[in-house]
């Protein structure tokens, strides 16, 4: 199989395509009458990591969906990636993955279908660490580089976890550490000093299994996960979702080595 750097087949990197709050707002604005569901206790209006839907006998279904353009240049490591990122918003609803379907986008006339495998596979590896099956997908042509998944997953219906029900006085915790856009950009740009390769992969490729387990601690009021909007984004979003504002300390909160050095440059 043929060398490739696939970040060059992206005009982004990750999350970092994401549309802005701003622009998606625009959007997802609707003329049309609001259908209301009962059982839908987390929809579009709390700007959640998922959404979830109560089944009536105790269990709610978590259904989400998460893809992007390459974030690293290796295509198994991209789906990896993908898979993580995918997975982790069923976990930050304080629920279990129990399945998941393949999303690709691939520009077949200039990338070999043995690289998209190989994305695939990553992707496979992941849902195999996580106990569940890539159970299926849709594909298309595509003029970049696209992989991630829809995933399915189940929670205790009392024990979900939004991102709008934080309380006064809870304090924020963060279970990996920031700056993992800083260095994919400085790879990306030839930039990273070797101590620091496959540094911002190895925490990207990490599960967060956590997220369930918090699902059964009671102090734990609000969970969510830092993606492309960064801790402050998603920061917000807890805060105007749960009308609370929240106080950082900047030298508390944990960064991945050489951050700052390249946000210099």
């Amino acid at each position: 199989m043929e060398n490739v750097r696939l970040t060059q087949y992206s005009h982004g990197a990750g999350c970092g395509c994401k549309i802005s709050p701003q622009v998606l707002d625009t959007i997802l604005r609707t003329q049309l009458a609001p259908f209301s569901d009962p059982n839908l206790l987390v929809g579009n209006e709390s700007k959640d990591d998922a959404a979830v839907y109560d089944l009536g006998n105790g269990t709610s279904v978590i259904s989400t969906t998460d893809f992007f353009m390459p974030i690293v240049d290796d295509p198994f490591d991209f789906g990896r990636i993908a898979a993580t990122n995918a997975i982790s918003d069923v976990y930050a609803m304080g629920g279990k993955p129990i399945m998941a379907i393949a999303i690709l986008g691939w520009p077949v006339n200039i990338l070999a279908p043995e690289i998209a495998q190989q994305v695939i596979e990553g992707g496979r590896s992941v849902c195999r660490e996580a106990g569940i099956s890539l159970a299926g997908g849709h594909s298309i042509d595509a003029p970049e580089p696209i992989f991630g998944l829809a995933v399915t997953g189940i929670v205790d219906t009392t024990r979900v976890k939004r991102n709008d029900s934080a309380e006064a006085g809870c304090k924020l915790y963060i279970t990996k550490p920031l700056g993992i856009g800083v260095l994919t950009t400085a790879e990306k740009k030839s930039k990273l000093a070797d101590e620091h390769q496959g540094l911002a992969r190895d925490w990207m490729c990490k599960l967060n299994k956590p997220g369930a387990d918090f699902a059964d601690v009671a102090g734990v009021k609000a969970l969510t996960d830092v993606t492309g909007f960064g801790l402050m984004g998603h920061l917000t979003e807890i805060c105007e979702g749960s009308n609370l504002k929240a106080k950082l300390w900047f030298d508390k909160v944990p960064t991945l080595p050489g951050v700052y050095e390249y946000m210099s440059k």
